[in-house]
């Protein structure tokens, strides 16, 4: 039966409360087919081993009625539940234009960000039509199912709530979309991993000070990208290339980013990387993770010695946004059905590129100016982004 269909029907909302246990959803629709109802919409939720399970039905004919109702209360109490049943007319309200997935991250999630998060979406005209919880750890995870605003509407007027109480939010729109198959590419220097590769081929050639200068120079806006990169570089002039195996020994990947890349591999999509580090260590993490993509900077060894100088095309900030194009295009997938992922400045043209961009722990600039921020030291919180919940990552880590 339709939602037009029943539109003016008489239903009764059928809701059970008390403790969970084996059958009791089986036990309900057990006893309501006795009145030949038909079954309109069922909701059920279990928290802290209690239930509630919710069935709206068609009004049973005549006299059936109070009969059902007589059952149904004697059923439960048979096993020490509570019964309420309500007549009323149809379904639920046909719900808005504009359906929207807000997921919420909390370390933890507290009453007074949750309230100031619904409170938002109220006020942009938005309803809450269903909260889902995606995971307890390591974060607290929840999903608002939105409708009756647009989604940039709502992802903007929830950025600026985040950014005032601290939680993390992702506004993406609702439809099959979200689950298709996906691309996800993500920066490496401080996204995937913790550390900053460069400094660590600089630790081993000494020049970790003149590196840094060099660094804060670009910060400052006196170097680009591809001045800055040219500048430290050729510091690392003369470095013995068995350095290489040294660094790819240092480097530790952020935590979850394993557990990452496992649950998206499981589920399908595709995982590159972007950085503007080196290939000498992005082509061993693409090979040790089962990474679909990568691309970087090369540097050129010639004789068995660092030259200081890099080969090949320069992945810069504009570099990053081609690449991901570019990958998108060899995977078969739409340039919307993309996720990238990165903390820096040079991210922000990938980030704003993607269908979804992810600031992770980024700087202020890059928070502002991405679609959505995680600030928990988790990597793999960006499946929850995708609405992808604890229990099939942890599938994920059994397969």
């Amino acid at each position: 039966m339709s939602a037009s269909q029943t539109s003016d029907v008489p239903t009764l909302l059928v809701k059970i409360f008390g403790k969970d246990r084996p059958g009791i959803t089986a036990g309900l629709f057990d006893t309501l087919a006795a009145y030949s109802v038909d079954v309109v919409d069922i909701e059920q939720v279990v928290t802290r081993g209690r239930i509630v399970l919710c069935a709206l039905v068609t009004q049973p004919a005549g006299a059936a009625e109070g009969e059902l109702r007589a059952t149904v209360h004697s059923w439960a109490e048979s096993l020490r539940l509570q019964a309420e049943i309500l007549s009323g007319t149809g379904d639920n309200r046909p719900r808005g234009s504009g359906r929207s997935h807000v997921t919420v991250l909390g370390h933890p999630l507290t009453a007074e960000s949750t309230a100031a998060i619904a409170a938002r979406i109220t006020s942009t005209g938005g309803n809450i039509d269903r909260i889902f919880r995606l995971a307890k750890y390591p974060v607290t995870a929840v999903e608002f199912a939105v409708s009756g605003v647009e989604t940039g509407q709502l992802r903007t007027a929830l950025a600026t709530e985040a950014a005032q109480i601290g939680v993390d939010v992702a506004v993406v729109s609702a439809g099959l979309h979200r689950r298709a198959q996906r691309l996800v590419v993500m920066d490496v220097d401080s996204t995937l991993i913790q550390d900053e590769v460069i400094e660590l081929f600089a630790a081993h050639a000494g020049c970790e000070a003149e590196v840094a200068e060099v660094t804060e120079r670009a910060m400052r806006g006196e170097l680009d990208f591809e001045q800055s990169l040219h500048a430290r570089v050729s510091l690392l002039a003369g470095l013995d290339a068995s350095v290489v195996d040294k660094v790819r020994a240092e480097v530790r990947l952020t935590p979850g980013a394993r557990t990452l890349i496992r649950t998206l591999k499981s589920l399908g999509y595709q995982v590159g990387v972007v950085s503007g580090g080196f290939t000498q260590v992005t082509d061993d993490l693409q090979e040790r993770l089962g990474l679909d993509f990568a691309s970087a900077n090369t540097l050129e060894i010639v004789d068995g010695k660092l030259t200081g100088r890099v080969t090949g095309e320069i992945v810069d900030r504009a570099g990053k946004a081609r690449l991901l194009r570019r990958f998108a295009a060899e995977a078969g997938v739409p340039l919307d059905q993309t996720v990238a992922i990165g903390d820096g400045a040079n991210d922000l043209d990938m980030l704003n590129a993607a269908g979804l961009g992810v600031a992770f722990n980024a700087k202020p600039v890059v928070r502002e100016a991405a679609h959505t921020a995680v600030n928990v030291p988790f990597l793999d919180a960006v499946l929850y982004l995708l609405g992808i919940t604890r229990e099939e990552v942890e599938a994920a880590g059994l397969s």
